[in-house]
């Protein structure tokens, strides 16, 4: 397996952590293995027909998306395919999940997606093969939900509440809001016909939403799952309203009223990705999330272009940091692997600065989402830029769930 050579690099700072000293080489020797990919986000659209303000890919340190094409050529198309079939071969893989992504994917048309569908299915042989798209609705038709029920592939959507939360920064160029055209969608998507598609919805914090409207109104949907996601920030780029001050805590406020009717009202109906992952490290078992804990993330990103990069959320810190220097047509995924920021996403506790490793939430934060750790000049060796939220919000669940377990064990005939 192949080293990369630094010239490869992407833009930044001299001695940032990984590019500039973590050694890939020296732990190949060693006898450290990077685990396969199991996950590849596909770019087949590369422009939205929403300008959310708050959008990594169009609003923040990365351009890139301006010299990618709009949509995936075929050729790439196919070489990616090609790709994740060898990917799949090399390492024996049972099963792989593909999402479709962008930009809109939807935009890329639905003959794009049908041969991507065909193709990506033939190209991983006997291995099971999961596609979703993650879309945001407003293209949600009979005539695409007609092609996924035919592909089996399933379907998240993004909103951010109810109408007033929604529209507050997922609008189109001009100004009106999206709530209206994604509420449409989701009605055709949850219908009998449609339901067993649907894969969840996924909600960006505003803190200045109401938490419990937002709550109930993702929860009114039905759907089989929720992620809350904190808006993209890091240290030299604060996300909203997450101040120097360790002792405020807006995230974490905003998401405790919802633990407590998620959890507290008896009745969690909606998983909760967040919440339940966290209860899971809690109580010692695994959770694969990019958003806490410390298990190794296996995902790849695929651009327009073929292009190979980390997770595309990296664009909100530098220009140039998801690069990785490869492509699908010229290189195989496993040069990819060896690359230092997708190895630092797969060695755990050693990824993390002092602070975290010798916190006693260590296990269970993992130092929160990777690219909120990013400081100038240094990198990502640090705790996460929302480290004083995922304390309390932490904290707060090991409370109520250590509460609860001490009462079941009182009640336990012994």
């Amino acid at each position: 397996m192949a080293v990369i050579e630094s010239a490869q690099a992407p833009p930044h700072s001299a001695g940032e952590w990984p590019m500039d000293s973590l050694d890939v080489a020296g732990r190949i020797r060693a006898g450290w293995t990077p685990l396969p990919f199991q996950e590849f986000v596909v770019k087949v659209h590369s422009r939205c027909n929403l300008a959310c303000d708050y959008c990594y890919m169009y609003e923040m340190a990365d351009q890139s998306w301006r010299a990618q094409p709009a949509v995936m050529p075929d050729r790439v198309m196919g070489h990616v395919c090609d790709r994740i079939g060898e990917h799949v071969a090399a390492h024996d893989l049972r099963a792989v999940h593909v999402v479709l992504h962008g930009g809109e994917p939807l935009l890329a048309g639905r003959a794009a997606i049908r041969r991507f569908a065909r193709l990506a299915r033939a190209a991983v042989g006997s291995a099971r093969l999961e596609i979703g798209v993650q879309t945001n609705g407003i293209l949600l038709s009979p005539e695409f939900l007609d092609l996924f029920a035919e592909y089996g592939i399933r379907v998240g959507v993004s909103l951010d509440g109810g109408q007033d939360g929604q529209d507050r920064h997922r609008r189109y160029a001009s100004g009106r809001g999206s709530y209206d055209r994604v509420a449409e969608g989701l009605r055709r998507l949850t219908s009998d016909a449609y339901r067993p598609l649907f894969s969840g919805l996924l909600c960006t914090i505003d803190v200045a939403n109401d938490p419990l409207a937002t709550y109930r109104e993702l929860a009114s949907w039905e759907p089989p799952k929720v992620d809350f996601l904190l808006p993209h920030g890091n240290w030299a780029t604060p996300p909203p309203g997450r101040t120097p001050d360790p002792a405020a805590t807006p995230y974490a406020d905003w998401l405790i009223p919802i633990f407590e009717q998620w959890y507290g009202g008896g009745d969690p109906t909606t998983p909760v990705r967040l919440f339940t992952a966290i209860i899971r490290l809690l109580l010692g078992r695994t959770a694969v999330t990019e958003h806490v804990g410390l298990s190794a993330i296996r995902l790849l990103v695929i651009e327009t272009d073929g292009t190979l990069q980390q997770v595309d959320t990296l664009k909100s810190t530098y220009s140039g940091a998801p690069e990785t220097g490869l492509n699908v047509i010229d290189n195989t995924f496993d040069e990819a692997l060896v690359h230092p920021s997708i190895v630092a996403r797969q060695i755990g506790v050693e990824a993390l600065g002092a602070t975290c490793r010798s916190c006693s939430l260590r296990d269970v934060c993992g130092g929160g989402d990777y690219t909120h750790r990013y400081r100038e000049h240094s990198g990502f060796r640090h705790r996460s830029v929302y480290c004083p939220d995922l304390m309390r919000l932490i904290t707060h669940i090991k409370s109520r769930v250590e509460t609860d377990l001490r009462a079941a064990r009182r009640e336990t005939p012994s």
